[in-house]
C-alpha cells in the first residue's frame, strides 16, 4: 500500500459522529503523533491580547516572520495540533513563525477570530520588518478576511499570503462538494454546513469577511494557493483565484492531483507533503527577502 492510501485509510477509519470537545482533543492529539523537531525553540507571548507562540529553527533570519492561522473549521484546531507543521514552514522558509491561538466557536463566533487575526498583526507589525502570513482550511480563508480588513483599516498589507486548502465560502454551495464527495477522506458537506453554523450562527453564510470569495479584494496581498484535486473545497480555491485576478490580484494557483485536504501536515508520512511544504517555503522566503 503507497503512503498516500495508508494516510486515507487511515483518515477514513476516524470516528465520524464526535462531539466538538472529543474533535479538539483528537486535533490536539496530531502534536503525539507528530512531535516538535529538538532543535525548534518554542517561545509563548501574548500579542495584543492574543495567546500566541513564537517557533524558531537554527536556520531562522531576523529580517522576516511568518503569521500563522491554524485551521478546523474555527472550532477545533490549537497551537498544539499545528505546531510540527508551524515550525517546519518556518523551517523551509528560513524565517521565524509567529502562531495565533485565536477564540474559536461556538463559544466564540464571528467576528472574534478575525479580530484576534488583526490584533495579531498588529503585535507582529511593531515586531518585524518584513511579515508574510499562511493559514490552512478555515485559517485561510481567515487569512483573506484579514487581509480585507487590513485594507479597510488602513494598515499595511504582507508580503504575501500562502493558503493551504482555503475554506473561503461559508454556502457550502460549490460543485466540488459533489464531484469529490466520494474521493474527499477528510471533509464533507454536511460537516462543513455544521462548522459554519457554529461559526456564523443566524448571520447569512455570505457575510463578505466571514466568505472573503465574496468580498472586495482589490489592494490585498498577492496570494499563492495550494490545494488537493480530491478535495470537497478544491472550488473555494478555484474561486477565490478568480475572484483575485479580477481583483487585479497576482495570484498563484497549485492543484496537486490526488491530494486530499491540507495534505502538507502530513510531511513526516507522505513525500509530496513534503514537497509542498518545501515549495511553500521558498515562496515566502522570495516573497519576503527580495
Amino acid at each position: 500500500m503507497s503512503e498516500l492510501d495508508q494516510l486515507e485509510a487511515m483518515l477514513r477509519a476516524r470516528p465520524a459522529h464526535l462531539t466538538i470537545e472529543q474533535r479538539r482533543d483528537a486535533c490536539d492529539a496530531l502534536a503525539e503523533r507528530y512531535p516538535t523537531p529538538a532543535d525548534v525553540e518554542v517561545t509563548p507571548v501574548i500579542a495584543n491580547g492574543v495567546p500566541a507562540e513564537w517557533t524558531y529553527t537554527p536556520a531562522a533570519r531576523e529580517d522576516g516572520a511568518i503569521l500563522y492561522l491554524h485551521g478546523g473549521g474555527f472550532v477545533w484546531g490549537s497551537l498544539a495540533s499545528h505546531r510540527h507543521f508551524v515550525s517546519e514552514l518556518g523551517r523551509a522558509a528560513e524565517m521565524k513563525t509567529l502562531a495565533l491561538d485565536y477564540r474559536r466557536a461556538p463559544e466564540f463566533p464571528f467576528p472574534h477570530a478575525l479580530e484576534d487575526a488583526i490584533n495579531g498583526y498588529k503585535y507582529l507589525l511593531d515586531r518585524s520588518p518584513k511579515i508574510a502570513v499562511a493559514g490552512d482550511s478555515a485559517g485561510a480563508g481567515l487569512v483573506v478576511a484579514m487581509l480585507v480588513r487590513l485594507r479597510e483599516l488602513g494598515l499595511p498589507q504582507p508580503a504575501c499570503a500562502l493558503l493551504f486548502s482555503p475554506w473561503a465560502d461559508m454556502t457550502i454551495s460549490s460543485g466540488s462538494y459533489v464531484r469529490n464527495a466520494e474521493r474527499d477522506p477528510v471533509l464533507n458537506r454536511e460537516l462543513m454546513q455544521f462548522l459554519a453554523e457554529q461559526y456564523l450562527g443566524d448571520r447569512p453564510r455570505n457575510t463578505l469577511l466571514a466568505s472573503p470569495v465574496f468580498s472586495d479584494l482589490h489592494g490585498i496581498a498577492p496570494l499563492s494557493i495550494f490545494v488537493g484535486a480530491t478535495e470537497a473545497l478544491l472550488d473555494d480555491s478555484i474561486a477565490l483565484a478568480r475572484a483575485a485576478t479580477l481583483a487585479d490580484i497576482r495570484v498563484r494557483l497549485d492543484i496537486w492531483p490526488k491530494m486530499f485536504h491540507f495534505w502538507p501536515n502530513y510531511y513526516q508520512e507522505l513525500a509530496e507533503g513534503r514537497q509542498a511544504l518545501e515549495m511553500a517555503g521558498t515562496i515566502l522566503r522570495e516573497a519576503v527577502v527580495k
